[in-house]
This record gives C-alpha cells, structure tokens and sequence, in this order.
C-alpha cells in the first residue's frame, strides 16, 4: 500500500512541475507566481492577484486552466453589477421574447474549475456577499435546483489604482482567500525587450494554446489534495514555531520584532485569524510534498507565509495607506525574529 501511494504522489508531483513548466513558457518573468498559484491549486485555495493593469494575469488564468482541465469564467466588477448577474443574464431570443440563460456562475456547472472575478473591488457588497457564500459553501440553489461546483477556484484581482466607484474588501472577508499573490512586470530588461518587440506575446489566445492541455485532472484534485495533507507530517518543533509566528502576527513585540518607519506594536490591529494559520499549514505541506518531502521543514511555512497572511493583517486605520509595502516588511521582520527551531 505504501509503494502505491509513493507512486501516485511522485507520479501527480511529476504532472504538477510539468504544469509549471508549461505555463512558464508562455508567461515570462512570473516563476513565483506561477509556482505559489500551484500550490494554491493543490491546497484547493482561492487567490486574490495583486497588480497592475495589463500584466497578464488573464492569460495566465487562461493558460493555468488548459493544463488543469475543465472550464474557465470570468465577469468584470463594475458599479452596477448586482448578484443575480453571476447567476443569470436574459436576452432577446430568436422569437423577439425575453429569455434568461445561466450565468458565469452555473453556465459550466460540476465542469467549472477556474473563476476570475476581475477588479472584484469595483463590484458591491453585495455581490461580494454572494460570491464569497458560494466560495466558501461551493453550491448554489438557483432556477428551482441545486448547483454543485465543487471544483471551482476563484481568482480575483483588486483595481488598487482608482479609488472612485470602488467598494474595498473588507478584512473578513479577505480572510477568505488563501493566497495573495503579486503578479508584477518583470524587471529585467530583456524579459521587458521580449514582451515589447516579441509579437507573439501580442496574441494572447495563441499563447494559451502553446501550454498542454489537461495535465492534471482537475475533478480529482480534491481528492489528491486531502492525500497531501494527510501524508506530510509536522513535528512538535515545527507545530511549536507555527504557533510562534501565529503569536509574532498578533503581538510583534513579544518576539523583538522592529520596523524602520513605525513600531510594529502600534501598526497591528488583529493578527491572522485561526482560518489563515489553518491555509498556511495546508500550502506548506503541498511545498514540502512539491520539494519530495513527507515532513514539514521551517522553509516551508516561511515559502508561503507573506502571501497567506499579509492581507489578513488589520492595520490601525492611518497605516492603511501603506499598507502593501508594511505587510511586506512586517512578514519578514517576523521571519527574522521568530526563533526557528534546531530541529524539525
């Protein structure tokens, strides 16, 4: 029984950097990215995207869905988006009379397992309200039937420029995504030549069909996911340290924990929530199984860490301005302080 779970770990490992891969050849200067949303992928997380306009993250969701499988949505929040516009949209039918169809939402129903909600931020509570409960509960009772999506991954991205007709997400509910994750324009030079001068980065459609499809399985990930969690074990030292980084996120002074621009004692309203710390341990272990380990090693919380908890921090309100670069340095300084154990 042992070499037949061996094989099948080693096997879906295998398919796992082979996804990675594939994606990376069509999007350039984004490894990080790309290899955390494959964590989030087998740790079964939603992801919100931290970036700019036009950085590619569309085809990076496009590209990441054809190596996985099943189908990928997408709606645009606006102003004016109410919740009933993911579940349904009417038109005009053939015979001149109002029809309604199903929406982004149920349109592939068991088959959907990619969701972008693009600048969710723009969009009203509450159909933010909504889409978090189907997140979290993965059914919806909609046109006199239960809707299953037990696959799907929502990934969604915040205009952080534009502050009119925006509706920020607030902290519990942020709390729900696993991941944030910045996809940010690739510094070096020659990478920023080719995106410019390399015509077929102008096609975008082109460039998701260059990636495999169906790598993995999209509707066995669930059941793959649970096989990780239960194969990669953590030691006392190492269930000990996590809960010191759990404590550094509420109490930063307890562990000596100092900042250049303000005093990190002052900068913390709640730290992150027993949710957050539970998604932290969950995409670890997938680290750990991706590096061909059964056990959990400090390196594996502190892969993951700014990105799990960084955007469950509640910042006393005249920080939050300057929010993204503090979380940044505060993660870090916490990394730096808390005392890793001698031995995992």
């Amino acid at each position: 029984m042992s070499q037949v779970l061996d094989h099948q770990l080693a096997d879906w490992r295998s398919h796992a950097l082979k996804l990675e891969n594939e994606v990376r050849k069509v999007i350039v200067g984004q490894d990080k990215a790309i290899h955390l949303m494959n964590i989030a992928i087998f740790a079964r997380g939603h992801v919100l995207l931290e970036g700019g306009v036009g950085v590619g993250k569309t085809t990076l969701l496009q590209s990441i869905t054809r190596g996985i499988g099943g189908a990928y949505e997408r709606i645009e929040g606006t102003v004016d988006l109410m919740p009933n516009d993911l579940i349904y949209h009417t038109f005009l039918g053939a015979d001149g009379r109002p029809q309604i169809d199903e929406g982004p939402l149920l349109r592939a129903g068991e088959n959907l397992s990619v969701f972008f909600f693009n600048e969710i931020n723009r969009a009203r509570p509450q159909v933010h309200a909504l889409m978090l409960r189907v997140m979290a509960e993965r059914h919806l009772h909609a046109f006199k039937r239960e809707y299953r999506l037990p696959h799907m991954l929502v990934f969604a991205d915040r205009n952080q420029v534009e502050k009119n007709e925006t509706f920020e997400i607030p902290s519990a509910a942020r709390d729900r995504f696993m991941m944030e994750i910045p996809i940010e324009i690739p510094s070096d030079r020659e990478l920023r030549k080719s995106l410019m001068f390399d015509t077929r980065y102008q096609h975008a459609e082109d460039l998701t069909q260059q990636v495999e499809p169906e790598i993995l399985h999209f509707d066995q990930l669930n059941d793959f996911s649970r096989t990780i969690q239960s194969h990669v074990r953590a030691s006392d030292a190492i269930k000990e340290y996590a809960l010191d980084l759990w404590e550094a996120t509420q109490h930063p002074e307890k562990f000596g924990v100092k900042m250049d621009s303000v005093d990190a004692h002052r900068l913390i309203h709640t730290g992150a929530s027993p949710r957050g710390m539970g998604m932290l341990l969950k995409a670890a272990r997938v680290h750990a199984w991706l590096k061909e380990r059964d056990s959990l090693y400090p390196e594996d919380l502190h892969a993951v860490f700014h990105e799990i908890v960084a955007h469950r921090l509640v910042f006393h309100s005249m920080y939050e301005m300057r929010r993204t670069a503090l979380s940044r340095e505060l993660t870090s300084r916490i990394i730096d302080a808390v005392a890793v154990p001698a031995k995992a």
